[in-house]
């Protein structure tokens, strides 16, 4: 489960505060997983058939999510928006189709620069709702390990 810890990280946010961040790696450690491993497992066995050509991976959502968009009327949305094309997919291909959401994890975002700059001033990257603020001023842009 700790394979990803010896990994080079890249394109990571640099958080002022290594201890506030350590704080809230602990608290996240605690809770039970968002995903059970028999999930995954059946996952990826879904995912094989799709790679032998037996079953259709129809993956939907957002790019980028903010927390203000995120809301149950736009995940019901999306989640219709997938059940409708997973039918059409499976009676015009005649096979399985394997619905993923992709959402609730793209509130960060790389970013393979860590500042940006407009009308001659350089603030760190927005990295998404998760990071720090979209709003382009100094105290938005600092990193939190809160939100």
């Amino acid at each position: 489960m700790d394979s990803w810890r010896t990994k080079k990280a890249l394109q990571l946010p640099e958080y002022p505060d290594q201890a506030k961040l350590d704080a809230v790696l602990q608290i996240l450690d605690s809770f039970p997983p968002i995903v059970f491993a028999g999930e995954a497992r059946h996952l990826e066995d879904r995912l094989g058939e799709a790679a032998m050509g037996n079953a259709f991976l129809l993956m939907g959502g957002d790019c980028a999510e903010s927390f203000k968009e995120f809301n149950a009327n736009n995940i019901r949305d999306i989640f219709r928006v997938i059940l409708q094309m997973g039918v059409v997919l499976m009676f015009g291909g005649q096979m399985p189709v394997i619905k993923v959401g992709r959402m609730a994890g793209q509130f960060a975002k790389p970013r393979s620069d860590n500042f940006e700059e407009k009308d001659g001033v350089k603030l760190p990257s927005y990295r998404g709702d998760n990071v720090n603020g979209d709003a382009f001023d100094a105290k938005s842009r600092i990193p939190d390990p809160q939100r």
